[in-house]
């Protein structure tokens, strides 16, 4: 084990023979004092030795595609992307998904305040503010929580939810789509009832 002094600068202003008497004179307790130092040397700190965990990654401003047959589906757009060792993904400033149709055009977006991607289990989740869109038929939801699995083209969550469709707003917990929000299934349905006038998601 290597033990590292700091000596204050006072030899430097004796001649060198008058330093190595002066240290010939306390080489004794020089040995305690180095004895000493290096069994306070074995208590390290456990923290210094931990794995990091922080990102590994930065990207700005970033556009993800997601494509089927050679088509482009999907797009994720984020002003801020961090990368992590495992290959995880959070968007802390946001994220936002666009799907698209075979002819290209939108058929339904999704937004969140924050956002999270797992490459494991390939799982996009968002949380915040999250909202979804189905532009073709205006309909709308509105939660807390959300996530969206490429592989079976499905979102759903187990939280609160608002549903708007055209003139009615259902409420419930729990909730499945396809990812274009075209079809759903509204788990446990609190109330539905009429917009109100200047109301709506």
């Amino acid at each position: 084990m290597a033990a590292f002094f700091y000596v204050p600068n006072l030899l430097p202003i004796f001649p060198i023979f008058a330093a190595m008497s002066i240290l010939g004179r306390i080489k004794y307790p020089a040995l305690i004092l180095l004895f000493g130092l290096l069994s306070c040397g074995d208590e390290v700190d456990s923290s210094i030795l931990e794995t990091y965990k922080g990102p590994v990654g930065l990207a700005f401003d970033v556009e993800l595609f997601h494509s089927d047959s050679t088509i482009i589906r999907t797009q994720v757009k984020a002003k801020k992307q961090m990368e992590f060792a495992a290959g995880d993904l959070e968007f802390p400033e946001g994220i936002e998904i666009f799907f698209f149709d075979k002819e290209g055009n939108t058929t339904t977006t999704m937004r969140a305040d924050k956002g999270y991607y797992d490459r494991t289990k390939n799982i996009y989740r968002g949380e915040g503010d999250v909202r979804v869109h189905n532009t073709e038929k205006d309909q709308k939801l509105s939660s807390e929580e959300l996530f969206w699995d490429p592989n079976t083209k499905k979102i759903y969550t187990e939280k609160f939810v608002t549903i708007q469709e055209k003139e009615t707003i259902f409420n419930g917990t729990g909730m499945e789509s396809d990812d274009r929000f075209n079809e759903y299934k509204l788990f446990k349905v609190t109330n539905s009832r009429t917009i109100l006038p200047g109301e709506g998601l």
